[in-house]
């Protein structure tokens, strides 16, 4: 689920970009030699590009508070007492209606993983926190004050034993990295409703909010839906499938950022719809009963509810077949064709992803929320 990107156009001499937001042309200027900070393995050019793109781009005012500053509200579920071992969920689906970015079946998202924590993992339904623009409480709109007030909702007293979720259902964005702590040049982006206005939420604030805080014996699991998404928790490691076919561990730390975003001591673990230069879809072309539904999403819950007790690298196969299988079913019918999508790769189809921070055997390690 994404926005639409800056287009290279050609001219005399040279190349321009026209912004797809604003309808700017800027000049491209060539060099020859190969500089860091772009895509790995791009020239120069590439990164000039990018530099030339977001600087068209009209920029929003900074937001006046950090995540740290702003109070949770009274209205957001209290914390279950108990010693530990409590369970809560943070679910945001955002439509953008009545914009140019509006997008169908977040809601409904939102709805099938509320359904799924309740029925199949336990958890009480006074302990999920949504935020959607149907909501009538203002403080559960997902803005980019509100989500972030939410997230340290979702952290906040958390202890030993506690099992936490953050679902996000919406549109993600790629933006240049400044700060060279990420391994492709660029960081990921949630796009709240009102990010126009107020602005997007990086990788490095989400990391801050709901990754650093986690102390020891707490679980967070993420579950993103949206375009740009692989990294978007700033994990160390991600887990990519092999050219023969398994999921072998990545490490995409920095050496400028590997130690400021570890968990104190937690485990942090995302799956997400796709790769960090993909784009996410609905699922539109799976069934008619998910035709209100993200793609990455309904092959989530259909996974596991196929499958109680599975593990993680299972979990993973499972939504890569029917996400390849769902977008790529004009192609090749019946088994030859499940078996082509599973082994060649296309750009064209996205990848399920899954980050951590700490490696360990998807093979054996139970997937449990």
């Amino acid at each position: 689920m994404g926005l639409a990107a800056a287009a290279p156009q050609p001219g005399p001499g040279g190349s321009s970009v026209r912004c797809a937001f604003c309808h700017g042309v800027t000049r491209i200027e060539h060099h020859q030699h190969q500089r860091g900070g772009g895509r790995v393995g791009e020239s120069a050019t590439t990164t000039t590009r990018t530099l030339a793109a977001e600087a068209s781009l009209p920029r929003p005012p900074p937001p006046p508070v950090s995540a740290g500053l702003l109070e949770i509200p009274a209205s957001y579920p209290r914390r279950v007492s108990g010693g530990g071992g409590s369970k809560r969920a943070l679910l945001v689906g955002v439509s953008y209606t009545g914009t140019k970015h509006e997008l169908r079946g977040t809601v409904n998202d939102v709805k099938e993983m509320r359904s799924l924590l309740c029925d199949r993992f336990g958890f009480p339904s006074a302990c999920i926190l949504e935020l959607t623009e149907k909501e009538s409480d203002l403080t559960r709109v997902p803005t980019r004050e509100n989500l972030l007030r939410a997230m340290r909702w979702l952290v906040d007293g958390a202890s030993a034993g506690d099992s936490l979720v953050f679902h996000f259902s919406g549109h993600g964005v790629q933006k240049l990295d400044m700060n060279d702590d990420e391994v492709d040049g660029y960081n990921e982006a949630l796009c709240p409703m009102d990010f126009e206005r107020s602005g997007k939420i990086l990788d490095d604030e989400i990391n801050a909010t709901i990754v650093r805080p986690l102390g020891k014996g707490v679980k967070l699991h993420a579950i993103v839906d949206t375009c740009h998404s692989g990294t978007i928790l700033d994990l160390p490691y991600l887990c990519r499938m092999s050219r023969t076919g398994y999921w072998q561990w990545e490490n995409h730390s920095r050496p400028s950022g590997m130690l400021a975003k570890r968990t104190n001591g937690g485990l942090a673990i995302s799956i997400s719809g796709c790769s960090d230069d993909q784009k996410s879809a609905d699922a539109s072309g799976f069934s008619d009963e998910s035709s209100s539904i993200g793609a990455m999403t309904d092959s989530f819950i259909k996974a596991v509810k196929a499958e109680p007790g599975t593990t993680y690298g299972r979990l993973l196969s499972a939504m890569r077949t029917r996400i390849r299988d769902g977008q790529g079913s004009r192609r090749l019918p019946g088994r030859l064709g499940s078996f082509v999508r599973w082994m060649i790769p296309s750009s064209g189809v996205q990848e399920p992803q899954l980050c951590s921070s700490e490696m360990f055997d998807i093979y054996r390690k139970p997937f449990l929320l």
